[in-house]
Order: C-alpha cells, then structure tokens, then sequence
C-alpha cells in the first residue's frame, strides 16, 4: 500500500497558520485529534520562549472556542482546545485516509505521512485543493504487510535472509548457507524463497504503477 509524505502549507486564513507565522520559533506538535458534530477538539504541546503570550494569543481567534492548559513550564505547555472549523481535519476525513500522528507545525508549516490506497490518496489531493491548501509530495513509496502476505515459514525465511545478508549487494551469505542457517534442505530453501518473492513482486506490481509516464496521485 503506498505511503506518501508531504509537506502541507497551512493557509493565513487557517488560525494555526497565522499564529504560527507570528511566532516562527514555536512549535506546535498535534498529539491527538478528532472531530465533533460540530467542529473539532485535539490536543498540543507548544514550545515557544514566551509560550503563555503564544496561548492566550491563540485564545483570541474566533475559530478557538476554548483552550485548556494541562500542564505548563516556562517554555512549554500542554493544551487542548476545541476549534469550530477544522480546516486541517476536514479534508483527511473527506478521504478517509487516516492521518499518522503526532505531527508538527511550525512557521506556517507541517508534513504528513498518510498510508492509504491510492485511490484515497488521489482523493486526499483533490480535497486539499477544494480547501486552497497547498501541498508538495516529497516522497511515495510502497509498502507491503509481508506478515499478512507470506505464510509464517515464507516469512521467517525472508527474515532470515536479509538479516545474513543473502540480498546484499554483493551477497554476504550463499543458498546453502542460508538453508543451513533455516534448517532446512536447499532445494526446500530454494522453492520457499522464490514463493515468497513471488508474492512480495506481484503484490507490488499490482498495487503500484510501473509505467514511465506515472505521476504520484497527490500532487499539488
């Protein structure tokens, strides 16, 4: 399934991404959020040098509701507050692609990492346009759940070698040595890699496209 990074351009018009702009050296990590019937609640831990002054400025857009300090140092608080547009929110749940947290804004700034099919991350791109929320990809890769893939032995095999080495380049460990290593024949080894690999290419092959002309599906 692929897996995308990006990194995402919170708008002025977006609360987060003023106040964030207005204080380039705070730090804004997002531990948790989730929306409401209306609106959205989630909560922050703020690094800032004057981080009281970064959240009661918070406290004055309209768009905050209410903020609630859990925990405070000189230099960082733990807050929660609830918003009635979550603008960042919105457009994920659209998809339906799950968002990984925590993440990080900072400076009007913050990067993503979403895995979802790609016909939801198309999606996650279409609806970040919808919002005039900017976007670059800066990375898509695939990713397999070779446990769910592979059967237990299959598994264990190809474990085995990449930790000996057998797909290094150049090969620190022989077919004969590996089945030494595993237990097991060497034309048992032999057969049981190239099942697995078979597997591993065509799940990869079927899910990502190979053409020369691709392009990722989220792109701004």
């Amino acid at each position: 399934m692929p897996r995308a990074k990006l990194e995402i351009t919170v708008p002025d018009s977006v609360w987060i991404g003023d106040l964030s702009r207005n204080h380039p050296g705070a730090q804004f990590e997002i531990l948790t959020v989730f929306p409401k019937e209306e609106g959205g609640v989630a909560l922050t831990e703020i690094t800032a040098d004057v981080v009281e002054e970064v959240v009661l400025e918070m406290d004055e857009y309209d768009a905050v509701t209410n903020t609630e300090f859990l925990q405070r140092t000189d230099e960082t608080a733990l807050v929660q507050f609830e918003t009635s547009n979550p603008v960042l929110l919105l457009p994920v749940r659209n998809a339906g692609t799950p968002l990984e947290l925590p993440f990080t804004v900072v400076d009007g700034s913050v990067t993503w990492e979403v895995t979802a099919p790609r016909d939801r991350l198309s999606t996650l791109g279409d609806q970040l346009r919808q919002f005039g929320i900017d976007f670059e990809v800066l990375a898509v890769r695939q990713e397999m759940e070779t446990e769910q893939l592979l059967t237990p032995k299959q598994h264990r095999l190809v474990q085995t070698a990449v930790e000996e080495g057998y797909y290094d380049t150049p090969r620190e460990c022989t077919l004969t040595e590996l089945a030494e290593e595993a237990d097991i024949a060497k034309s048992t080894c032999s057969e049981t890699l190239h099942r697995a690999e078979e597997k591993i290419v065509k799940e990869f092959t079927d899910d990502a496209d190979l053409s020369d002309d691709r392009v990722p599906p989220v792109r701004a």
